[in-house]
């Protein structure tokens, strides 16, 4: 059966994360049989790890302030979470859904595929988004 996504409720929770009069900073959008649907948000990202399982596949939306002292800039992650006890079939299917995903979530700095919880921090997430960023001018403080 083919995989169909709950476009209204992804993008009001990706507008959600987005937004700059909002303080959340994450959602995730995880599958519900064949249907890929909004799951979860928050503002502290230091609870994101614990909302995935091993196994499970899911999608995230993550906003980090990224920059140095000089200049702070908000910058976006996408997710694609693979539980390390995932089936081969249906890993392999999340590459033609996660474009499904992406017809919504379309603005991102970096894109990730975890399969370890322990890389879901926000010192990981930041140190992704400032390699993905270039050139990094600090003054050293």
């Amino acid at each position: 059966m083919a995989t169909a996504v709950d476009k209204d409720a992804l993008y009001a929770a990706y507008e959600d994360v987005r937004s700059d009069l909002t303080k959340t900073n994450w959602a995730i959008f995880k599958y519900d049989g064949t249907m890929i649907s909004y799951d979860s948000s928050g503002d502290d990202l230091s609870e994101i790890n614990s909302k995935f399982s091993d196994d499970e596949r899911a999608f995230a939306f993550v906003r980090v302030i990224a920059g140095d002292e000089m200049s702070k800039r908000t910058k976006f992650v996408f997710l694609t979470w693979i539980g390390p006890k995932v089936s081969p079939l249906k890993r392999a299917r999340v590459s033609t859904d996660k474009a499904l995903v992406k017809q919504i979530i379309q603005n991102f700095a970096v894109e990730l595929q975890l399969e370890n919880a322990d890389d879901l921090t926000e010192d990981y997430l930041r140190k992704e988004v400032k390699k993905a960023g270039g050139a990094n001018y600090g003054t050293g403080i």
